[in-house]
């Protein structure tokens, strides 16, 4: 039989390794760890030579764990990495209750502007630009702080649009998806009505500017779509989980995605279809991350 003592230096023990895992997952990882997460996939689909491809995901800026000065690094050791083309796949700024310092999507567009590839720096909006804009969510115009944003910035965001970027090894389509979660529900008190949820994806459309026998690649905030995704497109980058911001041996307790962990983290292929989700750089909900640290995603096409 363990004896009381033995017992009780045991729970401190136990205690002890908690708060530990506690102190690493909130002032460590999310805060001082970043890493280039490489992916080298070859999609049936792809025609278009090698390509590389820097993503970067739900920086959530805000204070402590992503000021503008952090930001700031992540851009220049993005552009260090040589990328072909760099993509943006929206959550931009921080909403969690933990911010010691609030920071607003302007000043992350502009840090963001000097990102720099030769076939451009193009973006799409995730779900916390449109619920941070309240304003939006009771207008519904289809216009958010954020587009005005990243305009002014001189970045293009790909809202529902498909642009040909032609290149000497061969041209290829970039498709940008609107996000799948925009609004949430909210009650109209001019109406006297609930404003449901529901989100500004129009996957059709958006194909459907695609002229040409030309790849596809298309950005996603959410990867919950890509059943939906035909095989015409030759890969599919996403964020927004961010790999569960807790991650054990590769699976994660808590996913945001009605498919669980299926499309939590990294390279997917079903079928002929390919996706690749980045496990994004920054915290949502609770700020802290463990088993899954901030990351610029690198995929490297051929």
């Amino acid at each position: 039989m363990i004896s009381r003592r033995r017992f009780l230096q045991t729970l401190g023990g136990v205690f002890g390794l908690a708060a530990l895992g506690g102190g690493y997952a909130f002032g460590v990882e999310p805060a001082l760890r970043l890493r280039v997460q490489r992916w080298r996939i070859e999609p049936p689909g792809w025609r278009g030579g090698p390509l590389r491809i820097a993503a970067l995901a739900d920086p959530h800026v805000g204070e402590p764990h992503m000021s503008l000065s952090r930001l700031r690094r992540i851009v220049q050791k993005t552009n260090a990495l040589d990328p072909d083309l760099t993509v943006l796949l929206g959550d931009y700024v921080a909403s969690h209750p933990f911010q010691t310092r609030k920071l607003d999507v302007t000043g992350a567009a502009t840090v963001l502007s000097d990102l720099s590839a030769p076939l451009g720096v193009h973006a799409i909006l995730g779900n916390h630009d449109w619920w941070d804009d309240t304003r939006e969510q009771r207008e519904r115009s289809g216009r958010i702080l954020s587009h005005d944003a990243f305009a002014k910035a001189g970045l293009p965001v790909l809202d529902n649009r498909a642009v040909r970027i032609d290149r000497d090894t061969g041209p290829f389509w970039l498709a940008g998806l609107g996000d799948q979660l925009a609004y949430v529900d909210i009650w109209d008190t001019v109406n006297k009505r609930v404003l449901p949820a529901g989100g500004v994806d129009d996957l059709p459309g958006t194909l459907g500017q695609v002229t040409d026998d030309a790849p596809v690649i298309l950005l996603a905030h959410e990867p919950d779509i890509f059943p939906d995704v035909p095989d015409r497109v030759a890969l599919t980058l996403s964020g927004h989980t961010h790999g569960g911001q807790v991650r054990l041996v590769g699976w994660a307790p808590v996913v945001p995605s009605r498919f669980g962990n299926r499309y939590a983290y990294g390279h997917v292929r079903e079928g002929a279809r390919d996706i690749v989700i980045s496990g994004g750089l920054g915290c949502s909900v609770a700020p802290l991350r463990f088993g899954i640290p901030p990351e610029i995603t690198l995929i490297e096409v051929s």
